[in-house]
């Protein structure tokens, strides 16, 4: 990366009354490291402080309830013990410096039975066309419960519960998922949306779920400490919204005045007419995670360049994902303009241990040259 670049990175930011000492944020990244009653790891301690120099981390995501679940070992935040676990984890990421938001994420359809020991639940019975990580390998996924309006209410209160759980942990605020495929963007799609109650059909009725949780967080922990993260056409999980440039515009438009702390643009093009409208219609903080490609290598900047491209274009703040997992000091490698740590793929999901996770090199571990 070129120190142009490197220099419009490195400026200091706010979140509301937080203060950023840069512009780079750590995107959250389901590494599947916690026990597997979900309580964040002493490994996932070391992992998150190892990165601490970031703007800001926005850590994995984290169910809210048990049928929330996702896959195998990843962290929850509605027991007791699960509070204990994420307090060790951002109070060693603020003895190192740094600051946290969790992101809270409801699995929907993409669950199993043998993950959570629940049936899954979602908008309508529809089943993620593709198979889903077990303990026990990969297995077809299973039709999901249509909720009903009581599973609403009752998811709605698991996301507040979450977040007041986050808080007592020790984050900053929270992001609340509504995408990727997951539970929030299953009510926005039309595929995973065939609902005919005041939950689906109509553009105003898809968006409902999703500014419903958001306004009941931030009642509950003061809009300054909400997020919302969105992805605006992906299609990942087996999703396919329909009226892509229909439905973001008025999410976007009926969350705009609700003080929130910022909007989190998954694989944001700064060219794309969509990016560009949204920039427009959001006043707040805008994060933009560049469009680096799915299941491709990362570029050899690591996405420097691109970074650049979306700051320039309007983003306040750039999340990056696979940067900073295989570069704790990816801050300071981009400001020193030093090569990157290639990310090993082998160790990215279900694996478990140190290896590929808390082993990377920094700078200072490298061995001397003469």
């Amino acid at each position: 990366m070129t120190n142009t670049a490197a220099s419009a990175l490195f400026q200091p930011a706010a979140i509301g009354s937080l203060a950023l000492p840069n512009r780079l944020v750590m995107a959250p990244m389901t590494r599947n490291r916690a026990a597997s009653d979900g309580t964040p790891s002493p490994l996932m301690a070391t992992y998150y402080a190892q990165r601490a120099s970031a703007g800001l981390i926005i850590a994995e995501a984290t169910t809210p309830s048990r049928v929330g679940q996702t896959y195998a070992d990843i962290p929850g935040i509605y027991t007791e013990q699960h509070i204990a676990g994420w307090r060790a984890v951002t109070g060693a990421v603020a003895a190192a410096g740094g600051r946290m938001f969790l992101q809270i994420q409801h699995g929907g359809r993409v669950g199993h039975p043998d993950n959570s020991g629940l049936s899954p639940i979602a908008p309508s019975p529809i089943a993620l066309p593709e198979p889903i990580h077990t303990p026990s390998g990969a297995q077809d996924a299973v039709v999901p419960l249509e909720m009903s309006i009581a599973d609403i209410e009752t998811t709605i209160a698991d996301f507040v519960s979450a977040a007041r759980n986050a808080i007592a942990a020790g984050f900053a605020g929270v992001e609340i998922h509504s995408a990727n495929g997951y539970l929030l963007h299953q009510f926005l799609a039309q595929n995973t949306n065939q609902r005919t109650d005041s939950y689906g059909g109509s553009v105003a009725n898809r968006i409902r779920f999703t500014r419903e949780v958001v306004e009941a967080v931030a009642d509950a922990i003061g809009a300054e400490r909400v997020g919302v993260r969105i992805s605006p056409g992906v299609s990942v999980n087996g999703i396919d919204e329909g009226d892509t440039d229909d439905i973001y515009p008025a999410l976007i438009s009926a969350l705009a005045e609700s003080g929130l702390a910022y909007l989190h643009y998954v694989f944001a093009d700064p060219d794309q007419p969509l990016f560009q409208r949204i920039r427009s219609l959001w006043a707040g903080t805008l994060i933009a995670n560049p469009n680096l490609g799915w299941g491709v290598p990362l570029p050899e900047d690591g996405g420097g360049q691109a970074a650049r491209r979306l700051l320039a274009g309007g983003a306040d703040l750039i999340s990056l994902g696979r940067s900073f997992l295989a570069n704790p000091d990816l801050v300071e490698r981009f400001r020193a303009g030093a090569p990157l740590n290639p990310v090993r793929d082998a160790h990215l999901m279900y694996v478990g241990g140190a290896e590929g996770y808390t082993d990377y090199p920094t700078l200072a571990m490298a061995p001397a040259t003469h």
